[in-house]
C-alpha cells in the first residue's frame, strides 16, 4: 500500500545516490580520455564531439522511459544501470576502432538514459515536502563523481596504461549489487499510475517545459563546452593532462558545493531567486576564466562550477513539483531534452572549435550563456503543490 507522508527517507536516498556516484565515475571518463582518443584515432573535433552524441543518443527516448517509468515497475534498470556504464567505459581504452567506441559508448548511453530517469523519480518519492533537498542529494552525488571520475580516470591510465584500464569495472558491478540488495523489495519507482491521458498530461507539462527548455540550451552552451572539452582546452594551452584532468575536477568539486546548497535553498528563497543569481553569475565568470591569467584559473573555475551547477537541482525541483502526478513523464521529457540539447551544443562547439580555436568557442558559449536569463521570467512564480509519494 502507499500513502502520503512527509518525511525525509535519508537512509534510502543515501543508497540510490551513492549508485549514482558510482554511476557517473564512469561516465565522466571521456573529457579526460578525448585527447587519447584524438590521437590515438586522429580525430578532428567534430569527430571528437560525435563521441559524446553517442553517449548521449539513447536519451531520445528518455521520454518514453518516463512514460512506461509511470506506468510499469522499471526500478531493475536503475538497478543495473552502474555495472553496465562501468563495463562500457572501462572498455574504451581496448577499442580497436572509432566504431567500437560508437558502440561502447552507445550501451553506456542507453543505460545512463534509464538511470538518470528514473533516479530522480525515486529520489522525488522518498524526499517527502524537502523536494529541493532530496534533488540536491541526488545531483550533489552526480557533481563529487565527476570531480573524482577525471582524477580516477587519469589514475587508471597511468598506473594500468589506456587499453588496460578494463579491471575498473569491477568497481560499478559492486555497486549494482548493493543497490539489487537494498532496493529490490522496495515499492515500484514510480508509484500510482497516473488516470488521465498521455495527451493531457503532455498538455499539462507544456508550460513548464516550454521556459524550462530555453533555460536548458543557454545554459547548456556552458556546461557542455567545459564539460566535454575542458582538459582539451588545457592541453591545447600547453599544460599537461594532468593539470586538465584536474581542473575539470576543480570544476566539479565545486559544483558539487553549489549543487547541494541551490537545491537546499531554493526550498526557502524561492526556486527563480537561485535561478536570477546563478545564471548571468556563470556566464560572467566563464568569460573570466577563458582570459585570466594562469594563476586565477582554479580561483575563477571555483566559483564558476558552484554557480554553473547550482541550477541543476533547482530545475529538477520545478520539474517534479509541476508535474501534475506524472512523475516519470516529466522528469523523461526533461532529462531528454536535456541530454540531447547537450549531445547536438557539443558538436556545435566542435565545430566552432574547428573553424576558430578552443578560445573562440568557449567565449562564444559563455556569451550565449546570458541569452537564457529573460526566459527566467516565463517560469511559474510560486509551484504547484506536490503530492508526495513514500513507501510503507
Amino acid at each position: 500500500m502507499v500513502r502520503k507522508k512527509s518525511g525525509f527517507q535519508a537512509n534510502k536516498i543515501l543508497v540510490i545516490s551513492g549508485g549514482h556516484f558510482i554511476h557517473d565515475v564512469f561516465s565522466s571518463f571521456l573529457a579526460v580520455f578525448l585527447p587519447l582518443l584524438i590521437s590515438k584515432f586522429e580525430l578532428s573535433m567534430v569527430l571528437a564531439g560525435f563521441l559524446t552524441v553517442f553517449i548521449r543518443l539513447p536519451s531520445i527516448f528518455n521520454p518514453v522511459i518516463g512514460i512506461f517509468s509511470d506506468r510499469v515497475d522499471m526500478r531493475y534498470l536503475a538497478i543495473f544501470a552502474p555495472a553496465i556504464t562501468a563495463i562500457a567505459m572501462s572498455l574504451l581504452g581496448a577499442a580497436p576502432s572509432y566504431f567500437a567506441l560508437c558502440f561502447f559508448l552507445l550501451i553506456a548511453g542507453i543505460s545512463a538514459a534509464a538511470f538518470h530517469v528514473l533516479g530522480p523519480v525515486m529520489i522525488a518519492r522518498i524526499s517527502g515536502v524537502n523536494l529541493g533537498r532530496g534533488m540536491s542529494f541526488w545531483m550533489t552525488a552526480g557533481e563529487l563523481a565527476r570531480t573524482a571520475g577525471p582524477l580516477f580516470a587519469v589514475w587508471l591510465v597511468s598506473f594500468l596504461g589506456f587499453d588496460q584500464i578494463y579491471p575498473a569495472m569491477i568497481i560499478g558491478i559492486f555497486a549494482s549489487i548493493i543497490l539489487l540488495i537494498c532496493l529490490k523489495d522496495a515499492a515500484p519507482a514510480s508509484g500510482t499510475p497516473p488516470r488521465d491521458s498521455l495527451v493531457r498530461a503532455l498538455k499539462h507539462l507544456g508550460y513548464i517545459m516550454v521556459p524550462l527548455t530555453g533555460i536548458m540550451i543557454s545554459r547548456g552552451f556552458m556546461v557542455a563546452t567545459l564539460i566535454a572539452f575542458l582538459p582539451t582546452y588545457m592541453v591545447d594551452l600547453g599544460k599537461s593532462l594532468w593539470f586538465g584532468g584536474l581542473t575539470l575536477a576543480v570544476l566539479e568539486c565545486s559544483g558539487a558545493a553549489g549543487t547541494f546548497l541551490g537545491g537546499t535553498l531554493s526550498d526557502k528563497v524561492g526556486r527563480q531567486r537561485i535561478l536570477f543569481a546563478a545564471m548571468p553569475a556563470s556566464s560572467i565568470l566563464m568569460l573570466v576564466f577563458v582570459y585570466s591569467p594562469d594563476w586565477m584559473m582554479f580561483p575563477v573555475v571555483l566559483f564558476l562550477g558552484f554557480c554553473l551547477f547550482a541550477v541543476t537541482p533547482v530545475n529538477l525541483a520545478i520539474v517534479q513539483e509541476n508535474s501534475g502526478g506524472h512523475r516519470g513523464t516529466a522528469n523523461g521529457l526533461y532529462m531528454g531534452i536535456s541530454f540531447l540539447t547537450t549531445a547536438v551544443i557539443t558538436v556545435f562547439v566542435g565545430w566552432l572549435a574547428d573553424l576558430f580555436g578552443l578560445k573562440t568557442a568557449f567565449t562564444i558559449s559563455a556569451l550565449l550563456g546570458l541569452a537564457g536569463f529573460p526566459i527566467i521570467f516565463f517560469l511559474p512564480e510560486v509551484a504547484k503543490p506536490v503530492s508526495v509519494e513514500n513507501e510503507t
